[in-house]
């Protein structure tokens, strides 16, 4: 059996904003694995278990440039909020957006061989990066980045420096401009429920047939009728399509308008998304939780054979 520790505890719970208390059951049910901790919350509690998903702790920043139909967006990531903030860093991150749009790497490699020089180092990307690393005093690391090139025109949205949306579309700029500030505020994955990732959509069914199991254990313990095969088929896959609908851009209401989806107001507007690239600083990076009072007692320990 795993320990299940304090910062196990808090990280899941900033997660997911269930009470500390189902945390600590969850992780110790999944024997220590978050991500199945994070599954275990979700049939226990439902979506209550998932709307603090968005929180991301790793630092850095999102840049995007755009001019016509070529554009690019990268993330940059370093260790604190404070550097994030850093002149020298911000700059650094705009360079590169720049670059990619011009030079077209292929990727992070061949990105940090290009040419670059800026505050006298240089000169290429990586010189620059490791001189800044010198001057900052963190670490810096380009994390990813996307080149779009093509047909389709490009709207652009950066809430603050964290979120970056770029969306290809063909019609009217501001119903696209609108289509990237939904997808940063509603966080969709796919254009649509077809274009959904499988694993998702597998990953949810079996999260609503195990809720469906365990209403079912719930009914039977109880003395209540439980329901036939067939109807406890019915409600998972309800679960299923509602989920697609709530996950898939043009399915969603728009947030402007709650009153109509995005497809509808797309469709008004004579304006065709041909698809989407949103970038979160720090997604799907877990920051390291220190252990503090495992790092004091290590201390003290090494004093003690000093």
């Amino acid at each position: 059996m795993a320990a299940i520790t304090a910062g196990m505890v808090g990280e899941l719970r900033a997660k997911t904003d269930a009470p500390m208390m189902e945390c600590k059951k969850a992780l110790t049910e999944a024997d220590g694995d978050m991500v199945r901790a994070e599954e275990i919350l979700r049939v226990k509690l439902g979506n209550k278990a998932g709307k603090a998903a968005s929180r991301i702790t790793a630092e850095g920043v999102i840049a995007i440039t755009a001019a016509g139909t070529t554009g690019a967006m990268i993330e940059v990531n370093c260790e604190t909020d404070f550097v994030s903030k850093n002149d020298s860093f911000l700059d650094f991150t705009k360079n590169l957006a720049g670059l990619i749009a011009e030079a077209n790497p292929a990727d992070v490699a061949a990105l940090s061989a290009l040419p670059l020089s800026q505050e006298g180092f240089g000169p290429t990307v990586e010189d620059v990066r490791k001189g800044l690393i010198g001057k900052i005093g963190e670490n810096v690391a380009i994390r990813r980045f996307k080149r779009f090139a093509g047909d389709q025109q490009l709207a652009t949205y950066l809430h603050g420096t964290r979120i970056g949306v770029v969306v290809e579309f063909t019609g009217d700029a501001v119903a696209a401009k609108d289509v990237a500030m939904h997808v940063a505020a509603m966080k969709p994955v796919a254009v649509s429920s077809a274009n959904v990732p499988a694993e998702l959509v597998e990953k949810e069914r079996k999260i609503a047939a195990e809720k469906a199991a365990e209403d079912a254990a719930a009914a039977t313990a109880a003395g209540k009728p439980v329901q036939s095969a067939e109807i406890v088929a019915k409600r998972v896959e309800g679960s299923v399509q509602k989920f697609l609908k709530e996950v898939s851009l043009f399915n969603q209401a728009f947030v402007k308008n709650d009153k109509q989806s995005v497809e509808q107001m797309l469709k008004a507007a004579n304006t065709q998304v041909a698809g989407f690239t949103m970038y979160i600083v720090g997604e799907g990076i877990e920051k390291k939780v220190d252990d503090f009072a495992a790092e004091v007692a290590a201390q003290v320990a090494a004093a003690k054979g000093a």
